[in-house]
Order: C-alpha cells, then structure tokens, then sequence
C-alpha cells in the first residue's frame, strides 16, 4: 500500500443518497456543502492543532487563515461540488513556506554564482571585515519544510467523512420533515 493512501468507508451511503433524491435541488445543495463543510472543517482542526504542537503559533494568523471555501461558478456550471481546505492569506502568506520548506539562498545583489555566495566588491563604510576580508553576503539555509496540512487530511480522513455521514444523517430527515410542513 502506497504512504500516502487514504482508506475512507462510509456505511449507509445508499440510504443517504436515496433521502438526498427526494430533496428539491437546490436544498440538497445547501445540506451536502453545509456537510461537506463541517468535514474539512474537522481536518482544519486537525491542521491548527498540529501548528500548535510544532510551536509555530505566534501571532495566530496561520491558524486563522484556514478557512474552507467552495467555487459556486463551477457548481451551477457542472453541477458538482468541491469544497476546497485552504492555509494562507495576504497576512499569513507564509503557510506554503511552512508546509514544504524552501531552498537555501543567499542575500547579497548581483553575482553570477549560482548557489555560492554573491562575489560583491566592498563597501568600506557598510560591509563587516571578517580576518581581513569584506563580507557582504549572506548565506541563507532555507526553511526545513513542517508540514501541518497534508499530515492533517491523512490523520483526518475518516473523521471528515464520519463528521459528513453525521451531519446528512441528522440534516436530511429534519429537513424533509421541515418540507413537510411547509407543505411540499
């Protein structure tokens, strides 16, 4: 088995799906984004957990950041939903850095190394004198990748869609019978 397989089992799909069918479209609609939503809300609690646990929680604008949205064009146009789990805003830009880490870099202007320490001549009132030599160049290690959301939809998976299967199971009757009385 591949690392990175998610193994999913829902129980009672059928009978879901076939309570589903006797709701006007557009209510359906609203229940399974509603569900799906409280599922990838599960896996965002999983995800602001482990930034926690790593410790990199400073300003909460990481954790803040996850949020779970849905492209309506793609549903009217196709008819099909995706819920999308999304880490990262203009505040927190930093969450792709975080998952998967970045190379090491060097800051410095204009070289023609590449991957080697920029080859600047000095600045004698603005560079730092190390025995002798002027440095003016920084050697950037890169960021060590933590990732926080792929781990969280691994771990996540089943309680995502155990927390949609709930969510259908209690919605859809309360719905119907809400129909009912509104005569439809």
């Amino acid at each position: 088995s591949m690392a990175n397989e998610i193994i999913v089992t829902i129980k009672g799909l059928k009978e879901l799906d076939d309570l589903l069918k006797q709701l006007p479209a557009e209510i359906e609609a609203n229940l399974m984004r509603a569900a799906m939503r409280s599922g990838l809300k599960e896996i965002g609690g999983i995800a602001k957990q482990m930034l926690a646990a790593e410790g990199h929680v400073q300003s909460g604008d990481l954790q803040r950041s996850i949020k779970v949205t849905f492209d309506k064009k793609q549903e009217s146009k196709y008819g099909w939903m995706r819920g999308k789990l999304v880490a990262g805003n203009k505040k927190a830009w930093y969450a792709h850095i975080l998952e998967f880490g970045s190379g090491g870099y060097y800051t410095g202007k204009g070289s023609k190394s590449k991957r080697a320490p920029y080859l600047i001549k000095a600045n004698k009132k603005k560079s730092l004198f190390f025995a002798g030599s002027a440095i003016e160049s920084v050697v950037h290690p890169g960021v060590k990748p933590s990732p926080f959301m792929r781990p969280a939809l691994d771990s996540g998976a089943q309680r995502a869609i155990n927390a949609v299967a709930a969510y259908l199971t209690k919605g859809i009757p309360r719905t119907i019978k809400k129909l009912k009385k509104n005569g439809y």
